[in-house]
């Protein structure tokens, strides 16, 4: 079965130093003296994004794609060196959310303004892609596409379990549900990005942050609040997974990729699992190859749903992810790359992505063509876009890759979580390594 990578946070174990080492790409410049725009992008999509570098250059540049490493902690890594270089080749690049706020705060973004500004981020773009792309009060790059986790699972076994998933379904539900059928829960629970991704949604699913939202500007000085009533029931849900029968084998390691093959076992009753967006092409491509659906039928098995609630009653936060297309401060070609920028994250460009690649517009017509009504069940585009609208970011903290390190640190093995406990030793190590008290 084809497994198709997401850039949300696929396998971040963010590194907490640069160094300034490796040959920059020199500046390129096309024969006739036409400027040569340097797109660095991560391996996704890679055919429509080369497309897109064809329709979006002009008369007056051509843009050229970079290929980034696979590893999103790679890609994080080449591109600041490169700008701590203050390198004049790098015009574009697709970032991360989570990389935003650092690139920002260190001056390595040229922000839009003025019309610009208001056409990268216009009334259309959702509010959850939209958070993503703003720091001190400026837009400082532009949403290309949005990622998002939902509940995955197969409709007879949530039928089996006597659970309504007409109904919003907590973490406690679907993991009783699942151990009651001799079925597991897929998450994503190694050492990396994906487990703090759970951790946040968790957290913030029961009304509570990692850090307190109206200090994480503040740098180094923001306000820890993990250790909280939130932070343990988010404590918990882990736990009780863990104690669970519902526990897959390789849970400590678990990443996007490892539970797909679970929802279609050769004999047993499949899976709930929470995922990115690319799960359904992924499936829908697979019929009958290994791993995949055996049939049609068991295609229509296949459901999905809001992402669970921490708490009964209060609304699940579902992770954001995706891609922003940032403009390097420190290129020759600042205003060309502006206007190629608005190119390749228009709502033409973003259909693209969606139908071609499985990778979500972060605009509400987009989610309203026509063409995307055709490739997706309209159910899973609505849920698909009030999950990029109202779901909840990582913290926006230029230090993000400490925090990240710090609370992966702390939170695992997932086996070891204990709501009593693990808060509290997680929020003294993330103020000690915010403060430089400690070192990861």
């Amino acid at each position: 079965m084809r497994v198709r990578p997401t850039a949300g946070p696929r396998q971040l174990a963010v590194a907490t130093s640069l160094v300034l080492a490796g040959t920059l790409l020199t500046a390129c410049g096309g024969g006739d003296g036409k400027p040569t725009l340097n797109w660095y992008i991560n391996p996704d999509g890679q055919d429509t994004l080369n497309q897109l570098a064809e329709d979006c250059s002009t008369d007056d540049y051509d843009i050229e794609i970079q290929l980034l490493p696979a590893s999103a902690t790679d890609q994080r890594t080449q591109l600041a060196r490169r700008l701590a270089a203050g390198d004049s080749s790098t015009d574009l690049m697709s970032l991360d959310p989570v990389f935003v706020p650092e690139f920002a705060s260190a001056g390595w973004l040229e922000p839009f303004t003025g019309d610009l500004a208001d056409e990268v981020l216009d009334d259309d773009v959702l509010e959850g892609a939209a958070q993503t792309v703003q720091w001190d009060d400026q837009v400082v790059a532009a949403p290309q596409w949005s990622n998002t986790q939902v509940l995955w699972y197969r409709k007879s076994l949530a039928e089996a379990a006597g659970l309504d998933m007409n109904q919003p379904v907590t973490w406690g539900e679907v993991i009783d549900a699942a151990a009651s059928q001799d079925a597991t829960v897929g998450v994503q629970a190694n050492k990396y990005e994906a487990y703090v991704v759970w951790i946040n949604a968790l957290i913030q699913g029961a009304g509570g942050n990692i850090l307190d939202p109206d200090t994480v500007e503040d740098g180094r000085d923001a306000k820890v609040t993990i250790d909280s009533d939130a932070g343990k029931a988010a404590a918990a849900v882990i736990q009780k997974l863990a104690d669970s029968g519902a526990a897959q084998p390789d849970f400590t390691t678990s990443n996007e990729g490892t539970s797909l093959g679970q929802m279609y076992p050769d004999d047993g009753p499949g899976e709930f699992m929470t995922n990115w967006t690319f799960v359904y092409q992924n499936y829908a491509g697979a019929v009958g190859e290994a791993g995949g659906p055996p049939d049609e039928a068991a295609l229509d098995d296949l459901g999905w749903a809001r992402y669970p609630q921490t708490v009964a009653g209060e609304d699940s936060a579902p992770p954001i992810g995706g891609i922003t297309i940032g403009v390097g401060a420190f290129s020759d070609n600042v205003d060309f790359a502006q206007e190629a920028a608005v190119c390749i994250t228009s709502s033409e460009a973003q259909t693209q992505l969606a139908v071609n690649e499985g990778l979500m517009p972060s605009r509400q017509s987009v989610y309203d063509s026509d063409a995307l009504k055709e490739a997706y069940p309209a159910d899973l585009l609505e849920l698909w876009r009030d999950s990029v609208d109202t779901g909840g970011p990582r913290p926006k903290s230029a230090y993000y890759s400490q925090i990240s390190s710090a609370i992966q640190s702390r939170w695992h093995p997932p086996t070891s979580v204990d709501p009593n406990t693990t808060p509290k030793r997680s929020a003294e190590f993330l103020r000690q390594i915010l403060s430089g008290e400690a070192l990861l």
